[in-house]
């Protein structure tokens, strides 16, 4: 059969996600060729908790590779036609594993988990207490200190990012702990895992790297050098030599040790959400783009400068194409809870079947009565980021039916993107005039409908939607220069991913959309500090 297969020229993204991983291959255009899924385990070990175990996700990813080469294979081309591929990941969640034995010493602790609210506590005393110590010796606490933080990191103490979760490793496995003092740590996020096993050999460590949108995310990277900061390093009290070697988002790092892509080059890397910005082409200032998945991600191209964010967004590197190329960054406004919720219905509450049977409900009704759904299941992020947050439903009357609790779910993921979107207004002074999206919510018209609606701006949905894996591959493709792409020349891109967009535009008036909004608001405020009376160290 081999040898009557075609010889193409195409490019591969591997996308781990929070409850699945695929490996999609791309030609020139972004048509997709072939490509293969594959869940893999949610653990919830106790009420906010959430694991992965690492190994598992390398075994799926295997499946995934080995079932794209067979889907290619079956449409004709040869696995040899794949020249490069990029990784995209879950962001955040983070593995620690042995420099000896290649093993993970724990379950990896995901993006969304919340266990840590203690960790995040201590730190915030610490600020408070002893602060930031400066290498010219100059300390910065309390308010100086958080100031000093969110303009060097872009971020701010919370659970969501990854430092946290691994001192809350440290202090709660004695294997992470005893490899920290026998210099034997490997801390990474998911790309770092996946590149480590995927490059490693029976000889040989693998590669065990990261990019700037992964880094960016850990509490521990100067966003202005791109440099791990010695500062922070001290705060956390971690060892430089647990962290990964910083590398660009577009570059060659290495080849797969082996398998079915044996020698093929690992060329592309960035977290999930700059990767979609990458994939809806997004590559210069003032262009914006949310993804409506497990959670939302609103993210803006904010240029060539960092913007440390008034309004509760974080700053973030948006990607840095090349080893020499200038970084590019953006302000994003992570939402915690989108799709995550109809799973919710699905399997909590048991409500709805399926996300058919979620559609007709929300569909059944004109609108939601009232009825609000503030989906703080682990607390809330931004814009709001408030830790002891509750979710909860407010508005309920005897007229309320599962209709409207659907609608009600529907609108939270849409009053949520607005928050951001005017986060975003404030801290850039730039009007967003249409937002693109894409992610399994992005599927029903009902939703974006509803966003258009509340949020007062277009929203363009383009037809081929896995922008995530497509920023990967653009990477990938672009550090080799495969198809003449460079994303330091968005021109190069232009006959990428063309096949058309559906515009949704706003057919509320302004009045109804600013009652519903006060309505949110309201509700936001209710749920607020819900469980700090509760939470412990």
């Amino acid at each position: 059969m081999s040898s009557s297969l075609k010889e193409g020229e195409f490019v591969g993204a591997l996308d781990c996600g929070t409850t699945s991983t695929r490996f999609i291959i791309f030609d020139s255009v972004a048509n997709i060729v072939a490509e293969y899924q594959a869940e893999f385990p949610q653990y919830y070990p106790h009420p906010g908790w959430h694991e992965h175990h690492p190994q598992e996700l390398i075994d799926v990813v295997i499946e995934c590779l080995d079932g794209a080469a067979k889907a290619l294979e079956k449409a004709g081309w040869s696995k040899s036609s794949i020249k490069s591929i990029g990784i995209t990941n879950q962001r955040e969640t983070t593995v620690a594993w042995s420099k000896s034995t290649g093993k993970a010493l724990c379950n990896a602790i995901v993006w969304d988990d919340a266990r840590t609210k203690g960790t995040v506590k201590h730190y915030s005393r610490l600020m408070d207490e002893n602060g930031l110590v400066l290498a010219d010796g100059t300390v910065k606490k309390g308010k100086e200190g958080r100031r000093y933080l969110m303009e060097l990191t872009g971020l701010q103490i919370s659970t969501y990012f990854s430092a946290i979760k691994l001192h809350w490793m440290q202090e709660h496995h004695p294997e992470v702990k005893k490899a920290i003092q026998d210099d034997d740590l490997a801390f990474g996020t998911v790309d770092s895992w996946l590149i480590y096993n995927l490059t490693k050999t029976a000889s040989k460590p693998g590669l065990h790297i990261t990019d700037p949108t992964n880094a960016s995310r850990s509490l521990l990277l100067d966003l202005h050098k791109l440099e791990w900061s010695d500062t922070l390093l001290n705060f956390f009290g971690f060892k430089r030599s647990i962290l990964p070697e910083l590398k660009s988002s577009s570059e060659v790092y290495g080849e797969i040790s082996e398998g079915i892509f044996k020698g093929v080059r690992i060329a592309g890397i960035a977290g999930d959400q700059q990767a979609a910005l990458i994939g809806n082409k997004c590559l210069t200032k003032g262009e914006g783009k949310n993804t409506y998945g497990t959670g939302a991600f609103v993210l803006f191209h904010t240029g060539n400068e960092v913007v440390v964010s008034k309004n509760g967004l974080i700053g973030t590197v948006a990607y840095q194409a090349g080893p020499t190329a200038k970084p590019a960054y953006a302000l994003e406004g992570s939402i915690a809870v989108a799709g995550s919720a109809i799973k919710w219905l699905r399997e909590g509450a048991q409500m709805i079947d399926d996300v058919k049977h979620f559609n007709t409900l929300a569909e059944s009704v004109e609108d939601s009565a009232g009825l609000y759904f503030v989906t703080a299941f682990g607390g809330l992020l931004a814009p709001y980021w408030d830790p002891s947050a509750c979710g909860m439903l407010i508005g309920l009357t005897s007229y309320t039916t599962p209709g409207h609790i659907a609608r009600a779910t529907m609108e939270a993921a849409c009053f949520h993107t607005r928050a951001v979107v005017e986060a975003m207004k404030h801290d850039s002074n730039i009007e967003l005039k249409h937002l693109k999206v894409d992610g399994g919510m992005t599927n029903s018209d009902m939703t974006m409908q509803l966003q258009a609606d509340l949020g007062g701006f277009d929203v363009v949905r383009p037809e081929m939607r896995e922008s995530t894996a497509l920023g990967a591959a653009l990477l990938a493709g672009s550090a080799i220069k495969l198809f003449g792409w460079d994303l330091n020349d968005p021109k190069t891109l232009e006959h990428v991913n063309t096949k058309g967009n559906r515009i949704f535009k706003p057919s509320i008036t302004e009045e109804d959309r600013e009652e519903k909004w006060r309505g949110w608001k309201k509700a936001i405020d209710r749920s607020k500090g819900w469980t700090e009376d509760y939470e412990s160290d």
